[in-house]
C-alpha cells in the first residue's frame, strides 16, 4: 500500500509486519518516533504476541534484547549515537554470542560537542562490533532492508544494525509502498533459533573462554560473516521477485560504464550524488556512482569487481578517523590494493554534524578531482578562515579557550579576535 509517511512511521510499520515478539527501547533522537510507533501498534493490537519492554537506559535495552533472544524471540531495539556508545558492551556481547537481534541505528554524531544531527560517527564507532551493517539510501530502503534483515540475522545467527541517517529519512515525509502481512509471512518464515535455553536441555550460553579456544571462536565468527556476504544478493533476489523491489544486494551502480570518475558512498547522500552526476554529465564530466549497502560484511570482491578498470575513486563519506582518514576510504584502498592499476581513492569528509551536502559544493568536488587530485582529506566547504584564525589563536594564546565554543563564537561574529 502506497503512503505518503514520515520515515520513522514507516519503518516502525515495517519492523511490526516482521511480528517481533520482544521490543526492547530505550528513546534517543532521533530514532524515538520508530519505538514510540511500535510501542502503540503493540498495545493497541496490531502486533500480535509481542511484548513492549520499558527500560531505564540503552545498555538496560540491549541486555534485555540478549535475554529475550537467548529465550528464543524475535527481538527488536533501537538507538543512536551516544545511547550506541551506552550500551557499546552488550553490543560487543550481541554478536559475540551469536544473537539474531535486529536494530535501527538513527545515524547520528557523536559528541562532544554536543550535536544531534546527522552523520556517521557512530555506525563508525562500532563498525568493527561484531554486527552486520545495512545502510538505507531512503526510507523506501529502510523499510525493506529491515525485513531483509531478520532473515538474514536468524539464517547466519549473527546481530544485525539497518544504518538509517537521522533527520534526513527519519524526519522525512516521502511515498513509501508498505507490504501486506502476508507478503512479509511468505518472505520471513517463523524464528527457529540455531540457540535457545531449554530447561529441559540445560546449556551454558556466554561461557568464558580462554587462550586454547578464543582464536578459534573468532575464527568461526569470521566465517558466519563470510556466510552473509554471499547470502545477501540472494536475499535481495527472492525479496526482488516477491515485493518487486530491489535493494541492491551488497551494492548497487549508477552511471559507471563509461566514468572517468567513480564516487563510492553510503546512505542518503547517494540521491543528491546521483543527481549531481546528472548534471556533471550534461557538462562533459563522466562520473559514476557505487553506493554500498552492506558495510559489514564488507564486500571487497564485490568493490574489486565493479571499480576495476577505473583510474579515480571519490570516496564521499560522513565520519573521519582523527590523524588517519575516513574510514571507509581506508576498507576500500585495502579492498582496492591487489587490482592491477591500482584505483587512486581521494577522500572526501562531508556532512558533518548535519552540515548540508549540497550539489554545487559536490560539483566543485568532483571538478577538483578531476583537474586537481589531492592528498588526505579533503572537508567538503571547510570555512578555512575561521580554522585558520582558531589555530592562530590556539598556538599564540596558552590559555585558548574551550575549541568548540571559540568556533561557534567564529561563525557567529566572523571578525571577532
Amino acid at each position: 500500500m502506497l503512503k505518503q509517511i514520515e520515515g520513522s512511521v514507516s519503518t516502525a510499520e515495517a519492523i511490526g509486519l516482521c511480528r517481533p515478539e520482544v521490543i526492547c527501547a530505550y528513546p534517543i533522537t532521533p530514532q524515538t518516533h520508530i519505538v514510540e510507533g511500535l510501542g502503540r501498534m503493540v498495545k493497541q493490537g496490531a502486533i500480535k504476541n509481542c511484548e513492549f519492554i520499558n527500560v531505564e537506559s540503552e545498555f538496560g535495552a540491549m541486555s534485555a534484547c540478549i535475554g529475550s533472544s537467548v529465550a528464543g524471540a524475535r527481538t527488536y531495539t533501537a538507538t543512536a549515537s551516544q545511547g550506541l556508545l551506552f550500551m557499546c558492551e552488550a553490543v560487543y556481547n550481541a554478536s559475540g554470542m551469536g544473537l539474531p537481534i535486529v536494530m535501527t541505528l538513527g545515524v547520528r554524531a557523536i559528541g562532544a560537542p554536543i550535536n544531534i544531527w546527522n552523520d556517521h560517527s557512530d555506525a563508525m564507532a562500532l563498525r568493527d562490533a561484531g554486527w552486520l551493517q545495512l545502510f538505507a539510501e531512503n526510507n523506501q530502503e529502510a523499510g525493506d532492508l529491515h525485513i531483509q534483515a531478520f532473515k538474514l540475522a536468524e539464517a547466519v545467527s549473527i546481530p544485525v544494525m539497518v544504518c538509517v541517517d537521522g533527520f534526513i529519512l527519519t524526519h522525512a515525509v516521502e511515498r513509501v509502498d508498505i507490504p501486506t502481512q502476508e507478503d512479509v509471512d511468505a518472505y520471513l518464515p517463523p524464528f527457529d533459533p540455531v540457540q535457545v535455553v531449554d530447561p529441559k536441555a540445560p546449556m551454558s550460553i556466554g561461557s568464558m573462554v580462554g587462550p586454547e579456544a578464543f582464536t578459534e571462536v573468532r575464527w568461526l565468527q569470521n566465517y558466519k560473516y563470510g556466510q552473509a556476504e554471499k547470502m545477501i544478493p540472494a536475499l535481495n533476489t527472492e525479496f526482488k521477485a516477491r515485493f518487486g523491489r530491489d535493494t541492491g544486494g551488497l551494492l548497487r551502480t549508477y552511471k559507471m560504464d563509461d566514468a572517468e570518475i567513480v564516487a563510492v558512498a553510503m546512505g542518503s547522500v547517494n540521491g543528491t550524488i546521483k543527481d549531481t552526476i546528472d548534471q556533471l554529465r550534461e557538462e562533459g564530466l563522466k562520473v559514476g556512482l557505487v553506493t554500498l549497502v552492506s558495510y559489514r560484511p564488507f564486500p571487497a570482491e564485490a568493490l574489486k569487481a565493479a571499480l576495476k578498470g577505473h583510474k579515480t575513486v571519490v570516496c564521499v563519506e560522513r565520519a573521519f578517523n582523527f590523524g588517519m582518514g575516513g574510514p571507509l576510504s581506508s576498507d576500500l584502498e585495502h579492498a582496492l590494493k591487489t587490482l592491477p592499476n591500482t584505483p587512486r581513492v581521494l577522500t572526501c569528509i562531508a556532512g558533518l554534524g548535519g552540515r548540508p551536502i549540497t550539489r554545487a559544493s559536490l560539483r566543485e568536488m568532483f571538478k577538483k578531482a578531476k583537474k586537481e587530485p589531492w592528498n588526505g582529506m579533503l572537508f567538503l566547504d571547510l570555512n578555512q578562515k575561521i580554522v585558520d584564525d582558531e589555530v592562530k589563536h590556539m598556538t599564540s594564546v596558552r590559555k585558548s579557550g574551550p575549541l568548540a565554543e571559540n568556533v561557534v563564537a567564529r561563525v557567529k561574529t566572523p571578525a571577532a579576535e
